[in-house]
C-alpha cells in the first residue's frame, strides 16, 4: 500500500436534483395489487406488508427532511482516503479527553455509519471514534473493482488507523463488522486493545454451520437451536440473492426507491420472539430513512450486495484472536447463546439483555454505550 496516503476532508452535499428525483420517483411508484387478506400492517410473515410499506414511503416523500438529517451527519469530521485503489469514507469524532483511546466502530449490512449516529456522543468522553464505511457502502463508492471481501477490508481498515496515527486501538462491531473487528484482533494482536461484539440470537442459526454444536446438549436444547436455525433459514432470501446474484437485485435497488426501502426496512423487523412492532417502532423512523436514503443517493444497494458475493466465494473463515481481550453483548438474548457461542467461557466479558436486537446502536443506544464503556474499562 504505497499510494498517496492523503486524508481528504469530506462533507455530505447531495445535489438538490437527486433529492427532487427521489421525491418524484416516490410519487410515481407503481405499486403491486393488494392480495386479499394481507391487510395487517404488522404481519411480516411473507415480507414487508404492502400497507405498511406505503405508509413508510409516503412519509419518506412528504415528511422526511433529508437536508436536516444531512446537517446532523455533517456535525462530525469526515474524510476520504484511498487504500489499495478503493476510496474509503471515514467519520472521525475526536474526544476532548487527552487520555482518550481510539475506537473503531464497524458496521454491517444493511447498516452504515448512520447506524452509529446516536452512539457517537455517548462514547467521545472516553474515545476518539473512527467509523469507516465498508467498500461499496455509503460514500465508500464506487467500487474500484471486484475482490473486496472481509480479509482485504480488514487490511484496509488497519491502514486507515495507521494513517490517523493510531498505533493501538479498540474495536467494536456488529454483523459484518463483527467479522472485521475479530479479524483485526487476530491479525494485529499487538495493535488491538480489545474487541467488543454486539449480536443477537440469529448467531444461533450458525450453529452446525460456522460453529459446531456444543457438547452435552439435551434433546430439548437441540430442538431449541434447530428452531432458531429454521427461523433463520426462512429469513435468508436476501442473503442467497446477494451471495449469488448481486447484479440482478442491484438493478432493481438502484432504479426503484420503494424497492430499496422494502429491501432494507424489512430487515429492521428483528425481534426473534416477534412482538408485532414495525421497524420504525424498533428504531427511530428518521434515522432508519436516513440510512436508506444514503443507500439510495450513493447507489450502494448494488455495490453493497457485492460484498456478500465476494464473501461467499472467498473461502475465508471467521478469525477469533485468543490473546486479545474480548467482550460480547447479546441483545434479545436466548438462554442457549453462551452455551453455544462460548462453551468454554473464553470470552472474558459477556452481557445479555432482553431488549434490542440486530441493530443495538439504533435500538438500545444507551445500553450498548454502557456495555462498551464497561468492557474497555476492564481491559485498559
Amino acid at each position: 500500500m504505497t499510494e498517496n496516503n492523503a486524508l481528504t476532508p469530506f462533507r455530505i452535499d447531495i445535489p438538490q436534483a437527486d433529492v427532487d428525483d427521489l421525491r418524484s420517483r416516490l410519487t410515481h411508484t407503481r405499486w403491486p395489487s393488494p392480495v386479499p387478506g394481507r391487510d395487517d400492517r404488522t404481519d411480516f410473515s411473507r415480507g414487508i406488508p404492502l400497507v405498511y410499506l406505503k405508509e413508510l414511503a409516503e412519509y419518506w416523500r412528504d415528511g422526511f427532511d433529508w437536508r436536516a438529517q444531512e446537517a446532523k451527519l455533517n456535525e462530525y469530521e469526515q474524510f476520504t482516503t484511498v487504500v489499495d485503489g478503493q476510496t474509503f469514507h471515514v467519520v472521525h469524532a475526536r474526544s476532548g479527553n487527552p487520555e482518550a483511546a481510539p475506537l473503531i466502530l464497524n458496521h454491517g449490512w444493511p447498516g452504515s455509519f448512520v447506524e452509529y449516529q446516536r452512539l457517537v456522543p455517548l462514547l467521545t468522553d472516553r474515545f476518539h471514534v473512527v467509523i469507516p464505511s465498508l467498500p461499496g457502502f455509503g460514500f465508500s463508492t464506487p467500487l474500484s473493482g471486484t475482490g473486496w471481501e472481509l480479509a482485504r477490508t480488514t487490511e484496509a481498515y488497519a491502514e486507515i488507523m495507521t494513517r490517523l496515527g493510531y498505533e493501538r486501538f479498540a474495536a467494536h462491531g456488529t454483523d459484518i463488522g463483527s467479522g472485521v473487528a475479530m479479524r483485526l484482533a487476530a491479525l494485529y494482536p499487538e495493535r488491538v486493545i480489545g474487541t467488543h461484539i454486539g449480536c443477537d440470537p440469529r448467531w444461533l442459526g450458525l450453529v452446525g454451520d460456522k460453529f459446531p454444536y456444543p457438547d452435552g446438549l439435551s434433546d430439548d436444547e437441540v430442538v431449541q437451536i434447530e428452531a432458531v436455525r429454521i427461523a433463520d433459514a426462512a429469513d435468508r432470501g436476501y442473503l442467497e440473492m446477494q451471495n449469488h446474484r448481486p447484479d440482478t437485485i442491484g438493478a432493481a435497488l438502484t432504479d426503484s426507491p420503494v424497492g430499496q426501502l422494502a429491501w432494507i426496512a424489512e430487515k429492521f423487523k428483528t425481534k426473534a420472539s416477534g412482538d408485532n412492532r414495525t421497524p420504525d417502532e424498533s428504531v427511530d423512523r428518521d434515522q432508519l430513512l436516513t440510512n436508506i436514503s444514503l443507500y439510495w443517493f450513493t447507489r450502494s444497494g448494488e455495490s453493497s450486495a457485492q460484498f456478500y458475493y465476494e464473501g461467499e466465494h472467498s473461502g475465508i473463515d471467521l478469525l477469533m484472536a485468543s490473546g486479545v481481550p474480548s467482550g460480547w453483548a447479546v441483545f434479545d438474548t436466548h438462554p442457549l447463546m453462551r452455551r453455544a457461542m462460548d462453551p468454554y467461557k473464553a470470552i472474558g466479558h459477556w452481557s445479555e439483555f432482553t431488549e434490542g436486537g440486530h441493530f443495538p446502536a439504533m435500538e438500545e443506544t444507551e445500553l450498548l454505550a454502557d456495555d462498551i464503556h464497561t468492557f474497555f474499562r476492564s481491559v485498559s
